[in-house]
């Protein structure tokens, strides 16, 4: 049987795949678990959700799991994930739970379990947790149940935290933020107005059925129209729960999680903030990245692609800043998990201190054309370790030398080999991209 928790936790279409007995047992299973571990007390739960429609049912199913199982529940409604993961530490919780399915499709929804202090749960907590699920295990009666309270404060609690990781108001900055009618509708526009900017937010009604519809940071092309349109500094991109944060320029172009990353590591740097000089980020950053930061004398460590593996390496080297290219950027000393508000008030704050334009400080890097390229085959492990594919890499990688670089990669859930081509141009990549996949496609 497949592992219930994936990478970011248990997800699927809502009422198919994700259906409430599901959550239900899930969240019951979670609580008995965390019971099992620490017996000194009640368990304490926050939960929050995202907008969308199926978020009500499933909040209700993990709400009346968690008190089946005698977890006491503190619901903190529509959030950001960064935002309930920040409360489980700040309310002294042993879980937190996120019902979202942070950039997908509406008709998806997802569960996301933090531990206490708002990390992600280790692997062998949700195995234990899975195990739960096929366990006959009594219930608590009378008293023994969990109550169920409301956190009114939630936002507040949240608001005052990020302002509190930002040096330098945003006085001047006229901001354009899409909040993807998502988690970061209510939060996003409140923040960036009290950390100072001249606010104009877009896509911030929810209605349940409109999240990451056409908008948020996988389709920006609104708002680089909204950013022309007020003349704004530049413009913000959340997803459906907010953990991302991507950016346009005053002109429009996109400013991605990679060069973010390169902005802020070079301001951490300068602040004396970068511990070891180094930034954390996965195979999949441009090399345009891995030119700028050595060019700048800040070391760039790679992890496997996903954020978990991100926060392993900055747990395991005591760094300061690392991210993936999509904008899920984390910042260990302010936050536990990727929190694109954080991300977005830290970027805005180093435009508003240096008085240039995001433009000219994105230009510290130089995204080189990338081409992605899978093909399906039947044995991934065999293909990529086929000598006949390693020389076909070794040949392109000699023609490309310093301006290129090749990345294969299996699948972690499909019978796929990734090929991947970074070149000076996009003809070179892609012709280099294809080739390696014909070679790719005969070995298979």
């Amino acid at each position: 049987m497949a592992r219930l928790f994936g990478t970011d936790g248990v997800r699927g279409l809502a009422n198919g795949d994700l259906t409430p007995e599901l959550a239900l047992a899930v969240a019951a299973s979670a609580a008995r678990v965390l019971a099992a571990h620490d017996r000194s007390h009640r368990p304490v739960a926050v939960v929050g959700r995202d907008p969308r429609a199926s978020g009500e049912m499933l909040e209700a199913a993990v709400v009346a799991g968690l008190a089946s199982a005698g977890a006491d529940v503190r619901r903190v409604g529509v959030l950001p994930t960064p935002a309930v993961a920040h409360l489980v530490g700040a309310l002294d919780a042993d879980l937190g739970v996120m019902i979202s399915a942070s950039h997908n499709p509406m008709p998806d929804n997802g569960i996301k379990l933090f531990a206490a202090g708002g990390h992600k749960l280790p692997d062998g907590i949700e195995d234990e947790i899975e195990a739960g699920l096929r366990s006959d295990a009594g219930r608590p009666t009378g008293a023994e149940i969990g109550r169920v309270s409301d956190v009114t404060d939630a936002l507040e609690r949240y608001t005052q935290h990020l302002l509190a990781s930002i040096s330098h108001p945003l006085t001047g900055l006229r901001v354009v933020v899409d909040c993807a009618n998502g988690a970061a509708s209510f939060a996003a526009p409140e923040v960036y107005r009290k950390a100072g900017a001249d606010v104009v937010a877009i896509h911030a009604e929810p209605d349940g059925i409109n999240i990451n519809e056409d908008c948020g940071s996988t389709h920006v092309d609104q708002l680089r129209d909204a950013v022309r349109e007020h003349r704004a500094d530049l413009g913000i991109a959340h997803d459906g729960d907010a953990d991302r944060c991507l950016a346009v320029d005053a002109s429009g172009e996109l400013v991605d999680g990679d060069q973010i990353m390169a902005v802020l590591a070079l301001a951490m740097a300068e602040a004396g903030e970068l511990t070891h000089d180094t930034l954390v980020a996965t195979v999949m950053s441009n090399l345009g990245l891995h030119l700028a930061m050595r060019d700048n004398g800040v070391h760039l460590r790679t992890t496997a692609v996903g954020d978990r593996y991100v926060l392993e390496e900055l747990r395991a080297g005591g760094f300061a800043l690392g991210g993936e290219q999509s904008g899920h950027v984390v910042f260990p000393g302010f936050a536990t998990t990727g929190d694109g508000l954080l991300t977005a008030l830290r970027l805005m704050s180093r435009v508003a201190e240096t008085g240039k334009p995001l433009a000219e400080l994105a230009g510290v890097m130089r995204r080189l054309p990338q081409v992605l390229v899978n093909v399906r085959v039947a044995d991934k492990a065999a293909v990529v370790g086929s000598d006949v594919v390693k020389g076909a890499v070794a040949d392109v990688e000699a023609e490309l030398g310093e301006q290129g670089r090749v990345l294969l990669r299996q699948s972690g859930t499909e019978q796929l080999v990734r090929v991947m081509v970074e070149a000076p141009s996009h003809e070179i990549a892609q012709a280099s991209a294809e080739r390696l996949a014909g070679v790719v496609s005969s070995v298979a």
